[in-house]
């Protein structure tokens, strides 16, 4: 399979920078507890734009929008920040929003087709290079980006991976990042279906910012590599709507969601 050719990289970050009360925003124990764990990477894949649409100009648009979604998702431009307590020999880590801003790489995967992807059993090792940052730990976040965006064409596609800090953000806020950003992408501007919230004070008995004695600060090394090989499964839009459409029917309603009716085939695994 061939190999990633990186054509250009840019720094985005937003074009509104946070007021002194949004600067630094502490971090609660469950998040902290993800120093030691890996970032988030996720993407997705599109067939490339049937009509005439440069390379170029897309590139561009999903530069701008990105710019605009990180107006609203500002601490994922910024570091995380630490401050070294010598009274009691402990660190505070907390999300410095200083505007550092998000790298964009745009790379090209030459000769690799869409069907490449997702026509194997287990996932093609090229895949892997369609994700920035790669080897690190959340904890680098201190000096690498919170966020970072790689869009590689393919033959007849286009991947766009994301790489994000996981003691920034969770799953579900991963998404609700990507979606906004595709609102905006779209047109919707500030008028997203759903702001974030950037409050992190509800844990309860927490005080903040949270001290982490220096003598748990230990991080390791990343591993050379991985035992384990990960799968494909691939379901047609049509598939997915009709298994939901029959699971909806046995059970008399309409409140199964796609996920759902899916979930029973993998348990079956």
């Amino acid at each position: 399979m061939g190999e990633i050719r990186f054509i250009s990289t840019a720094t985005v970050s937003q074009r509104r920078k946070p007021n002194e009360s949004t600067q630094r925003i502490d971090l609660n124990p469950w998040e902290l507890r993800y120093l030691l764990f890996v970032p988030i990477q996720k993407g997705v894949l599109f067939r490339k734009p049937t009509q005439d649409q440069q390379m170029t100009n897309i590139i561009h648009h999903l530069k701008t929008s990105l710019e605009r979604t990180l107006d609203l998702f500002y601490p994922l431009a910024g570091r995380l920040g630490t401050t070294v307590n010598g009274d009691d020999d402990t660190t505070c880590f907390f999300i410095d929003c200083n505007g550092a801003g998000v790298p964009f790489i745009h790379a090209s995967a030459d000769g690799v087709t869409v069907g490449d992807i997702l026509d194997p059993v287990y996932v093609p090792r090229i895949v892997y290079s369609f994700f920035p940052l790669n080897e690190t730990w959340n904890y680098h976040g201190v000096s690498e980006p919170l966020l970072a965006v790689q869009v590689t064409e393919l033959e007849d596609g286009i991947f766009i991976g994301c790489t994000m800090n996981h003691v920034v953000a969770d799953g579900t806020s991963f998404w609700h990042f990507f979606n906004s950003w595709s609102e905006i992408s779209r047109g919707s501007d500030i008028n997203i279906s759903q702001s974030p919230v950037f409050e992190r004070g509800f844990v309860p008995e927490a005080n903040f910012p949270v001290r982490i004695p220096q003598s748990e600060l230990v991080f390791g090394g990343f591993p050379s590599s991985s035992p384990t090989q990960e799968r494909v499964f691939h379901f047609r839009k049509e598939k997915i709507a009709a298994l939901k459409a029959k699971a909806n029917a046995e059970k008399g309603t309409n409140q199964i969601s796609s996920l759902q009716a899916l979930w029973p085939i993998f348990g079956d695994l």
